[in-house]
């Protein structure tokens, strides 16, 4: 079926009718959508429709509405009633330029760019942990986790994959592939320039460059003092979110991975919270500053095999192949993996594998509720 992107069909906008609002009736004119950028008092409706000749005057439907601000982003395409004073895209950056970067720096490591965020010290008498995230997100999940941590005496460092959040997001082709060993190869290069040298402890959490971390860890098993995971796929049951198979699909995922707000959709697709504006302004910023963190990912989930990279999580840390501690914190509300996943990888290694369950946690519980993630820690990591 062809998709018109300049002149949306009735029935194209009687669907987007019936899913914003139960109540919406379709006339048969077109419906016209607004954001609510209220933040004190009653919220304008999402979705009304145009009754009379004097709508004529008003913007035209927008099917690209959606970047120009969402707060919630939770509903459909939006349009705001005035662009230039709701946000559009260059005052959207300009807002957001300075967000999202606590406790972080650039660190160059080998040809690329890193973004790493820090807290604690070398000195840190508790040891060193490291945390990395999954797709499409980025370490700014972790901010709240890492500095309980380091409050705790650990020395924390939690970089942005190369193509992921503030690092550098190399063209494919001109020296990264985004292939599982690329990315292998240079996390173990970014090792080396901080300085971790010593066995430290490990946290991984979410898809793709997630299990590229699990994966890392299965060739890196002497490096590895304790293993800890948050919601990640971990056997061959899991499921493969819609995202991941829509960028596979071609030209279309050329148009899905630059939709600005896919990072934050995603996050609150898994949860059961919606992201406050501030948090969702930094997840949708890099993909909003240029293009290059949506082709690396397309290039990312396109190179991916997660099926073969699911089998090797799951017989790699099956008794009999793993032998130190894991600790399975999982978040019990999350909507792209369910909580049997987490037992069945528990029952395959139950003398190594503790699951601990997080009540109200979605698929990020360090975004959901941090406060949870980080007492499972510090009981785990205790040596």
């Amino acid at each position: 079926m062809a998709l018109s992107l300049l002149s949306p069909s009735p029935s194209t906008l009687c669907f987007l009718a019936s899913t914003s609002s139960p109540s919406a009736e379709f006339t048969g004119q077109f419906p016209r959508l607004w954001t609510n950028r209220s933040r004190t008092g009653p919220a304008r409706p999402v979705l009304t429709r145009a009754s009379s000749e004097k709508d004529d005057d008003k913007p035209a439907f927008n099917p690209f509405g959606f970047v120009t601000d969402n707060p919630s982003s939770r509903s459909a395409i939006q349009m705001p009633e005035s662009p230039a004073e709701d946000g559009n895209v260059g005052q959207m950056l300009y807002r957001t330029e300075d967000k999202g970067k606590e406790y972080g720096s650039y660190v160059k490591s080998g040809k690329f760019r890193w973004f790493v965020r820090e807290t604690g010290s070398p000195e840190s008498r508790r040891g060193t942990i490291v945390f990395l995230h999954g797709a499409p997100t980025q370490s700014y999940s972790y901010r709240v986790v890492m500095s309980q941590l380091s409050d705790a005496g650990f020395h924390c460092f939690a970089p942005d994959w190369i193509g992921f959040g503030f690092s550098d997001k190399p063209q494919p082709g001109y020296g990264f592939d985004y292939t599982e060993k690329e990315f292998h190869e240079e996390f173990e290069k970014l090792l080396e320039v901080l300085g971790v040298t010593s066995p430290f402890f490990l946290v991984v959490q979410g898809f793709l460059v997630g299990s590229y971390g699990l994966t890392w860890t299965l060739k890196n098993s002497s490096k590895i003092l304790k293993l800890a995971i948050l919601n990640t796929p971990l056997t061959v049951s899991s499921p493969v979110p819609g995202l991941f198979q829509q960028l596979r699909i071609p030209f279309f995922g050329e148009f899905t991975c630059q939709n600005a707000v896919m990072a934050e959709r995603f996050i609150e697709a898994g949860s059961a919270y919606v992201l406050k504006l501030e948090k969702a302004d930094v997840y949708r910023l890099p993909y909003l500053s240029s293009s290059g963190p949506g082709f690396a990912l397309l290039e990312a989930a396109k190179k991916a095999n997660f099926s073969e990279t699911a089998s090797q999580i799951s017989s790699g840390f099956a008794a009999g192949s793993w032998d130190k501690p894991i600790l399975v914190a999982w978040g019990i509300s999350d909507k792209y993996l369910p909580q049997s996943i987490a037992e069945e990888f528990q029952k395959a290694n139950p003398r190594s594998v503790e699951l601990k369950l997080i009540e109200g946690a979605g698929h990020m519980p360090q975004e959901d509720w941090p406060e949870k993630v980080v007492d499972a820690l510090r009981m785990f990591f205790r040596v």
